[in-house]
């Protein structure tokens, strides 16, 4: 799934809105599928600019019971529910739908997180100078490992997290 940044969606959501071009026009033109064309135009006529800079959000229980009680009222499909309350995920209103026709209301209530577990000490209760020779040798070395652990933890988070970054920017042809 492509990620465009918000000035593209916005410059092409103007195009599509103009009554000279048909939004299949603008999508060809831009190499998009019409319905993310028709997305993009339909949040611009509802949110102006402000639709095309939200934040990344969870959604709670109340919130989805709310959208599928909008819709229900109003007449209104997942796509137009999607824009009207800005969901960031196109299929997310409709997987919400399934899941409530299943399971009702608990079945859209996010799963119970498990408990955690207490984390293990790492480091020995005893204070160096109580502590033998071989002792402090087994703690230098365990805290070495540890320490090259976690650097190399480090890297690989920050090797996906440049991989992610040059994945979202968009090819300038």
């Amino acid at each position: 799934m492509n990620r465009y940044d918000a000035r593209f969606k916005l410059q092409v959501a103007k195009e599509a809105c103009k009554t000279v071009t048909s939004v299949k026009a603008v999508a060809r033109r831009h190499g998009l599928e019409f319905s993310t064309v028709r997305r993009w135009a339909a949040t611009y006529r509802l949110h102006g600019w402000r639709g095309f800079h939200r934040k990344v959000r969870s959604y709670d229980l109340q919130f989805k019971l709310d959208v599928l009680e909008k819709m229900r009222q109003a007449g209104m499909s997942g796509r137009e529910a999607t824009t009207y309350f800005q969901i960031g995920d196109a299929g997310a209103v409709g997987q919400w739908q399934r899941l409530y026709a299943d399971g009702g209301a608990q079945a859209l209530a996010p799963p119970p997180l498990p408990p955690q577990k207490p984390m293990k000490k790492t480091r020995s209760s005893k204070p160096a100078e109580d502590m033998s020779r071989d002792e402090l040798l087994k703690e230098v070395a365990y805290l070495r490992a540890e320490t090259a652990y976690l650097k190399k933890l480090d890297a690989l988070i920050q090797e996906e997290q440049a991989a992610q970054r040059a994945k979202r920017k968009p090819s300038k042809d």
